[in-house]
């Protein structure tokens, strides 16, 4: 599952966001309202789709924790935004990136091994940054084949 510590620059990034809570997700809300406009972005920089949450204190994962979370594609500029599109500028930094495999339905079981047996074993802790995952080539939705990467924030220990 884990795959490598990464530094990421910043990225310009384009698309939707919707304020939710893991009790109360909205993620099908909204990437379904993104994924039929995605054609209408001009300067893509390529086909990857960012899934992204931002928290407004440092996140504990409960029901009740309420973040927003982005539908989106990397863009080389902001110059041209389509209707109802928005534009969010990922600062980048050091990352943990992980490898889901199989449906979303199975996210759970690699989300208890990054926090409860990778994070707390690595000389790393959570960084207060964006999380987001990486859908590229072959991530497949719920299909058992599909493959995601996870990008958690981190810092070292100190």
């Amino acid at each position: 599952m884990f795959l490598r510590i990464e530094t990421l620059p910043s990225k310009k990034l384009m698309g939707k966001q919707l304020l939710m809570s893991f009790g109360q997700d909205r993620t099908g809300v909204l990437w379904g309202s993104f994924m039929p406009h995605r054609m209408k972005i001009q300067n893509k920089l390529d086909n990857n789709l960012y899934s992204m949450q931002i928290f407004k204190s440092p996140p504990s994962f409960q029901e009740d924790v309420e973040f927003v979370k982005w539908a989106a594609v990397e863009v080389t500029d902001f110059e041209i935004i389509p209707e109802g599109m928005e534009t969010y500028e990922l600062a980048g930094g050091l990352y943990a990136v992980f490898q889901h495999s199989g449906p979303a339905s199975a996210f759970q079981k690699t989300f208890n091994f990054i926090f409860q047996e990778w994070m707390p074993n690595s000389g790393y802790i959570l960084d207060h940054r964006e999380h987001f995952e990486l859908l590229g080539e072959k991530y497949k939705n719920n299909d058992p084949e599909s493959e995601e990467e996870i990008w958690i924030p981190i810092k070292a220990k100190i």
